[in-house]
């Protein structure tokens, strides 16, 4: 797969990059530098807590640690906050207080919500960054750094004791639905990963049983278009705060596209088993990650599917409402030749096949994926389905039953010109790759 575009290289990458390669030193007087120049910076005190960790100096670290998670509460970076939390646990230390903290602030009762409003920008680049002297190295660039932090700690505390009201940021689209215990027992669970540029996050293809959510960086997702992956496509570019692969939670069907680092990045990782473990103590976590995954598989769905599209985009919503979720493992059929369809199926994760069985002949007619209709052909023909449609994988589709399919094809006739053409095009070619087969077969016996 080809490499994305890299972004452009800002003193905060370089750093991260520095740390990454080993080069602790370096990445310590980039991140002394920043602190000089913001010393509430939420990414640079986390940059200089993880150096000084390297580097020997734990106590100054975990120190650093607890006023990035203040500082990114402030900004409203919540992921940041909760990486930090990581980094403080992974030294030995107790972020339960920290993490009180990052509930209380985000949790849907917190008077510091704005429910609307713009999430916080990222720390740009300098415009003439140098980063601390290179003179400085050893103990003394360990004492300059130090320095630096206590400084640091010093302006939040006195930022908290003077001001007069705690700084407001906007509500996070999942986890400010949370109550403070929900949010509490969730943010708890998460690991962090710090990945270089190049880096793959997710591959598309193999499986997974992780969410992840992007607490500083930029990734790019990717979609090959054939088996070797040299034809591609971009889906998007996520910036920080962005959740991504959490359809895992919800199915476990292949990754449908691949996620690439195109900065340096830190990302938080949450894993299924751990997740579960919270829902089955706060209930309300888990539907409300199952009402998100369907939220995501709809909006998908919408930019994907030509069923969806021909409908006006202010009436898709209530269109999707008529649709149920469904799940089916591999093997297991949606659709049964010789029946009639019991409604129509929209692919939202994974893939089918489409077989047509005759005596102990099979024949593969199509696989479809993502975006992709089924049961089109009974519904609009009226007549028993032509082929069996089977999970080819873990697979996840929204399900429009046949008793609604009248209804909805009288309010959007627009949908039922596009099956009647699709309905048309595939019993043509199931009746064209079935008969060619059995060409094949004949030919095959008399030679």
């Amino acid at each position: 797969m080809p490499a994305p575009a890299p972004a452009a290289d800002s003193p905060l990458d370089h750093a991260m990059a520095l740390s990454a390669a080993g080069q602790h030193e370096a990445a310590l007087r980039h991140g002394g530098a920043l602190l000089q120049s913001d010393p509430g910076s939420p990414p640079a005190l986390l940059l200089s807590a993880r150096a000084l960790a390297a580097l020997g100096r734990p106590e100054a670290s975990m120190d650093a640690l607890r006023v990035c998670v203040g500082r990114a509460i402030d900004a409203g970076n919540l992921p940041l906050a909760v990486a930090a939390c990581c980094e403080a646990k992974a030294l030995g230390d107790d972020p339960s207080a920290q993490l009180d903290a990052i509930a209380a602030a985000f949790a849907s009762t917190s008077p510091r919500l704005l429910h609307h409003g713009a999430t916080p920008p990222e720390l740009g680049a300098h415009d003439e960054f140098e980063p601390l002297p290179s003179k400085l190295a050893g103990a003394a660039l360990l004492a300059k750094v130090e320095e630096l932090l206590r400084a640091a700690k010093r302006r939040f505390e006195t930022d908290q004791i003077e001001r007069d009201v705690d700084p407001k940021f906007a509500a996070h689209p999942l986890f400010s639905s949370l109550t403070e215990p929900q949010l509490r027992a969730l943010v708890g669970i998460f690991e962090v990963s710090t990945v270089p540029a190049g880096a793959v996050v997710i591959e598309q293809g193999t499986s997974g049983a992780e969410a992840y959510m992007l607490a500083r960086g930029q990734l790019e997702v990717r979609r090959a278009l054939d088996e070797d992956g040299e034809r591609t496509v971009q889906l998007a570019v996520l910036g920080s705060g962005t959740l991504f692969g959490e359809m895992a939670l919800l199915s476990r069907s292949p990754r449908a596209a691949s996620v690439i680092a195109r900065r340096p990045s830190v990302i938080l990782v949450a894993r299924k088993d751990a997740l579960d473990k919270v829902a089955e103590s706060q209930p309300r976590v888990g539907e409300l990650f199952a009402e998100h995954c369907r939220r995501r598989m709809v909006e998908n769905l919408v930019r994907t599917s030509s069923i969806l599209r021909a409908v006006r985009p202010d009436e898709r919503p209530i269109l999707v409402e008529r649709f149920t979720t469904r799940t089916f493992e591999q093997g297991e059929p949606l659709i049964v030749q010789g029946r009639e369809s019991e409604g129509l199926h929209l692919i939202a994760s994974g893939e089918v096949e489409v077989v047509h069985d005759e005596g102990d002949d099979t024949t593969l007619i199509a696989r479809l994926g993502v975006g992709e209709v089924v049961g089109e052909v009974a519904l609009v023909l009226r007549r028993p389905s032509t082929a069996n449609v089977v999970a080819a994988c873990p697979t996840v589709t929204l399900h429009l039953p046949r008793d609604h399919f009248q209804e909805l094809i009288r309010q959007h006739p627009a949908i039922l010109a596009q099956l009647y053409e699709l309905a048309v095009k595939r019993d043509e070619e199931t009746t064209t790759i079935v008969a060619q087969e059995a060409t094949e077969a004949d030919d095959f016996v008399l030679i």
